[in-house]
């Protein structure tokens, strides 16, 4: 995985969990994808504050008032706050640790609330030049909170209740009849901009979804669900740095199926299809917490143990376990085994390439000894034989 890529921390708390949730069964990585949606860039960001202190900053020059300088002061220091802690969650989410996203998630309806805090004092305030400019600011944010936030529905909507909501209370109280038209107005505009948020939030789960499914057939095998050659070096890739490579006991094992060919021939191509699946279904048993299996393709399966791993070892399980037999579904006994090479990652061959080029080797050299063994491409000498 690429290590600048940012992936912020799910919320922990019951209250911004609430707020982001987006719908039944989404897989967790869509999920922390969404959440990731809400951070933005700084420049976003940036436009939105920028927009709503300096409407405060204006009003309250204009109506240097209490009630207008607490509005001024709440929107510089929530606006501080929520820069603050996007700041910090952008870099922890850089450094792979634990991000701030409740606090995050929890001033952004405290935002909305400031903003609508100030169109109420504007409206109240008599000077129909503060109003407008309050309620064009409010309006204004709801656009940018919807098509922000939409990865979060529900902080779409509290947030703009809160920013707008005080505009009908305050039409209701300014003793301007034409006013109470926005007491009808501003419940539709929730309701509109909440069911886009939906509808957007829908649309882009749906998206990820299949992405996710795309780059999920393209990395494994279809018939076994093991990973395939991409999703192998992908994977391997993606590990740590050093975590396939700082120990002399990481492997890699090549299998190649002994009398594979012999069951097609006997049984049909459906039957070994069958087999495949039965044969990766062991691999993944025996093969240990911490392992990538992988079928490149044919009747040759690949196993990377985890550092902890006995390589040798467990080739000789597999060895004795996949020369069990087989029962299908059919009711067909299979018998087969299977031949080994053995390679491990060290300073000579630290890439994939280089130690798949000699297990293939050892590999080769436990066919020509016999089959049905293991032949490590450091030690050069069969093993594993079943009598």
């Amino acid at each position: 995985m690429d290590q600048l890529t940012e992936v912020f921390t799910l919320p922990r708390g019951r209250a911004a969990t609430w707020l982001l949730h987006a719908g039944a069964d989404i897989p967790r990585a869509i999920r922390v994808a969404l959440v990731g949606s809400l951070f933005g860039t700084l420049p976003i960001f940036a436009g939105g504050v920028l927009n709503t202190v300096a409407v405060a900053w204006v009003l309250a020059r204009r109506h240097p008032t209490a009630a207008f300088h607490i509005w001024l002061a709440l929107e510089i220091a929530v606006c501080l706050m929520r820069l603050v802690v996007l700041v910090v969650a952008r870099r922890r989410a850089r450094e792979r640790k634990s991000t701030p996203t409740d606090t995050y998630v929890l001033l952004a309806p405290l935002w909305g609330a400031t903003v609508g805090y100030g169109a109420l004092v504007s409206v109240l305030s008599g000077d129909w030049i503060a109003a407008t400019l309050s309620f064009l600011s409010a309006a204004a944010m709801v656009g940018g909170i919807c098509f922000r936030n939409f990865g979060a529905p529900r902080l779409v909507a509290v947030m703009i209740f809160l920013s707008l909501g005080p505009c009908c209370i305050g039409a209701v109280l300014a003793g301007e009849p034409t006013l109470w038209l926005t007491v009808l107005q501003i419940p539709f505009y929730l309701f509109a901009m909440s069911a886009a948020a939906w509808r957007l939030n829908g649309m882009l789960v749906s998206t990820m979804k299949a992405e996710q499914e795309n780059d999920r057939r393209a990395r494994h095998d279809e018939l076994t669900g093991l990973l395939n050659r991409a999703g192998l070096f992908q994977a391997v890739r993606s590990r740590e740095p050093g975590h396939a490579r700082d120990s002399a006991r990481t492997a890699l094992l090549y299998l190649d199926l002994d009398r594979f060919k012999a069951v097609n021939d006997a049984h049909g191509h459906e039957v070994g299809d069958t087999l495949l699946a039965l044969v990766a279904r062991r691999l993944r048993h025996v093969s240990g917490e911490g392992s990538l299996v992988a079928r490149l393709g044919g009747d040759e399966f690949v196993i990377v143990t985890p550092p902890q791993a006995e390589p040798l070892a467990l080739a000789d399980v597999i060895v004795r376990e996949l020369s069990k037999p087989f029962l299908t579904d059919a009711g067909v006994m299979l018998d087969i085994g299977v031949s080994i090479g053995v390679a491990r990652f060290d300073h000579h061959h630290d890439e994939l390439d280089g130690v798949l080029r000699d297990a293939d080797n050892a590999l080769y050299e436990a066919k020509r000894a016999g089959k049905s063994r293991w032949v490590s491409a450091a030690v050069r000498e069969p093993a594993g034989l079943v009598a």
